[in-house]
């Protein structure tokens, strides 16, 4: 909400993210994160901003008939804390999200592992006097020999990827 009423009150005032930027002593892109959503600013920033876009806070932060209010600060810290919360949730999903990812594939490598192992090179005693048994067996070969040699590169990256994820799983 924040994001994108910052977004439209810049453009309506015709200032560029670098101009906005300027004004506010930030770099633009603090500006862009802000409109993204992916921070918000505090809310003496926030205060600096009605300033510069001439408008209220409350407009900012969306509400549409303005309320007074005895403690602004308070108001406004009260919202912020809304919006920080939901970008921890936001956060601690994607860590979710990465801590199974990589769980996944540290469970697919070994899968695949020991199928690899438990079927034995059976491509050694195929006939390769036919030609698609032949081209069969040799791609069967290439990916076993390949997947012997990078799959350790893969399960330790993912394991210590699940690892470094932990917490946040």
């Amino acid at each position: 909400m924040l994001s994108e009423n910052l977004k439209a009150l810049r453009k309506s005032k015709g200032l560029s993210q670098e101009e906005l930027a300027v004004k506010l002593n930030v770099v633009r892109q603090t500006i862009s994160k802000w409109e993204q959503g992916l921070s918000v600013p505090d809310s003496e920033m926030l205060l600096s901003i009605s300033e510069v876009l001439e408008t209220p806070v409350s407009t900012l932060l969306g509400e549409t008939t303005p309320q007074p209010e005895i403690d602004d600060l308070k108001t406004i810290s009260e919202k912020l804390e809304v919006i920080n919360l939901q970008l921890a949730q936001r956060k601690a999903a994607k860590g979710r999200l990465l801590f199974w990812l990589f769980v996944t594939i540290s469970a697919v490598i070994v899968v695949i592992a020991f199928v690899l192992k438990g079927l034995g090179s059976p491509y050694m005693s195929w006939n390769y006097n036919d030609p698609e048994t032949a081209i069969i067996a040799t791609a069967f070969h290439s990916f076993e020999w390949l997947f012997f040699r990078v799959s350790p590169i893969f399960f330790t990256g993912s394991i210590i990827g699940a690892l470094l994820t932990l917490k946040n799983a």
